[in-house]
């Protein structure tokens, strides 16, 4: 950076405030003082120094006049508006249809990027490491200072040399200043990344580590934005392959505070109406064992609609062969949640219907899910399924007119711990467990 020479104000400009304040009649100590303002004056060119010269605009001259007038609630107005110029700026050259697809807002333009906030700019700025978690820190400070004590709002107390020093040198060295930020991950590069091509085993770690050490602030940009590449219809399957194996990676751990911003984005989808989305976005959180997230009326659908799946299937031609991966679905969606009391009967009626087979025979190679998922019936559900043969239904038909099907329903009993048999259903539970 070039060095800033300031002219000397000491013979010329602090006379006349004392000539103005003496003219109108009122006091000179309204007005910051000859030692504050030359202690001021004396400090700035360090700080400007920090300063790129393509930075140093007419904002940073009327600072300048401010601060040679006393006007330190002024002059730190002016510098904090060149700083959020430079700060939106920045984000431009980041690129914002980049930061459209990692945030999830849509039509994210200049005009929405004019709109933001001070304070949401400055977080949308950490999340995209363009400051870094000690910049926002101290910007946000500033920015609250600003907001209580510069020229633009009413004030609530002054702003003295040391404390217009200490907000002034924060702005140029973290929003003006060309600072590095040694910890983050560059966005752009990653988003180029998973959208460029399956990841080899050595590539998802690299970018997982880069992750695991960045800030939170980013980390949760991260995954909102891994969870929208997978629910894009747009993407492609390598990418959202790619996403979800960097997600999983982080699942087990997500914060709470992750988990809600995935539930909001989530339901984002639902009150948009965007039903491909939100099916995928259904998918995403089954894949990472999440499901217990969802709520339980979308819990019921899921389960619902893999039941009657496995069941049609089970129903039709060559069902045998067909069968085991949507008992494998309907055992990973079960064994995420609670099985809602809405949807209990339909459930155990499936497994137990499937699990039992036909006069033909059973689906061998679903035999094992329909096992685990019998083994861990709740009471009530083992209620359920010991009332399902004096009910009418495909099973209690099958059990009256097939002896096979018969001794398969008795081997499903066996499976059940005597210890979970409510009352109410032990007489049947000793009838075809003998």
């Amino acid at each position: 950076m070039t060095d800033v020479h300031l002219p000397a104000i000491s013979a010329n400009t602090l006379p006349v405030l004392d000539q103005l304040t003496k003219a109108l009649g009122i006091p000179r100590e309204i007005l910051a003082s000859q030692s504050e303002i030359e202690t001021a004056w004396t400090n700035l060119p360090g700080i400007l120094k920090k300063i790129p010269p393509a930075l140093r605009t007419e904002g940073m001259a009327r600072m300048c006049v401010a601060v040679a007038s006393g006007l330190f609630d002024s002059a730190i107005n002016y510098i904090w508006n060149c700083s959020i110029i430079e700060l939106r700026e920045k984000v431009k050259r980041f690129g914002l249809n980049v930061v459209e697809q990692i945030t999830g807002k849509t039509s994210f333009d200049e005009q929405a990027l004019l709109d933001l906030k001070d304070a949401e700019l400055l977080s949308l700025c950490l999340k995209l490491n363009l400051i870094t978690e000690d910049g926002y820190f101290f910007l946000d400070q500033c920015r609250d200072i600003r907001n209580n004590f510069s020229a633009a709002h009413p004030v609530v107390g002054k702003i003295d040399d040391h404390e217009f020093i200490g907000f002034t040198n924060r702005c140029a060295k973290y929003a003006l200043g060309n600072e590095h930020n040694p910890i983050g991950v560059n966005l752009s590069a990653f988003m180029a990344a998973i959208k460029g091509g399956k990841f080899s085993p050595e590539q998802k770690d690299q970018w997982a580590h880069r992750i695991q050490k960045t800030h939170e602030a980013q980390q949760y940009l991260i995954f909102g934005s891994l969870h929208g590449i997978y629910s894009d219809p747009a993407s492609n399957e390598e990418a959202r392959v790619n996403a979800l194996s960097v997600a999983a990676d982080f699942a087990p751990h997500f914060t709470p505070k992750a988990r809600s911003d995935l539930i909001n984005r989530h339901h984002d989808y639902i009150a948009k109406g965007d039903e491909k989305r939100h099916k995928a976005s259904q998918q995403f959180f089954e894949k990472l064992g999440m499901l217990a997230l969802l709520g339980e009326h979308e819990v019921h659908s899921l389960l619902s609609n893999a039941c009657k799946r496995l069941l049609a299937v089970h129903q039709s031609f060559d069902n045998f062969y067909n069968e085991p991966p949507f008992a494998e679905r309907l055992l990973q969606l079960s064994g995420q949640v609670a099985t809602p009391d809405t949807v209990k009967d339909e459930l155990v009626e499936t497994v137990v219907t499937c699990a039992t087979g036909n006069a033909y025979g059973v689906s061998n190679a679903a035999i094992p899910h329909y096992h685990k998922m019998i083994k861990s019936f709740s009471p009530s559900e083992v209620e359920i399924m010991l009332s399902l043969p004096g009910k009418k239904g495909v099973l209690a038909e099958r059990l009256r007119t097939h002896a096979s099907c018969r001794t398969r329903f008795k081997a499903l009993v066996q499976l059940i711990d005597a210890s979970t048999v409510p009352a109410k259903a032990a007489a049947a539970y000793t009838h075809w467990s003998k």
